[in-house]
């Protein structure tokens, strides 16, 4: 089993390679992210360059913490899900 402060980063970095595909070394680039951030910031995250996306990051990284742990939570009801419909896909064509 992996530590928990590992498996915190190891989360943060799936979901960023995830969410910044074409845009990794330039994140605040992104229209996702800048979508996502000014969805989650509000009015605060519109128009980011670097300095802003990181300084905002830096400061809410507590909240982004938590929404990472949130992303890690959905991601493994998902997994259980489509677990328990492959389980039961399969025993019906037994």
């Amino acid at each position: 089993m992996i530590p928990w402060p590992d498996l915190e980063m190891f989360n943060a970095v799936r979901y960023y390679w995830i969410v910044a595909k074409g845009y990794r070394l330039c994140p605040w680039k992104s229209p996702y992210i800048q979508w996502r951030m000014e969805t989650f910031f509000g009015d605060e995250a519109a128009g980011l360059g670097a300095r802003k996306f990181f300084s905002l990051m830096w400061r809410e990284r507590q909240r982004m913490r938590q929404f990472l742990g949130w992303v890690a939570q959905r991601r493994a009801a998902r997994r259980a899900a489509e677990h328990e419909w492959r389980s039961a896909r399969k025993h019906r064509s037994e």
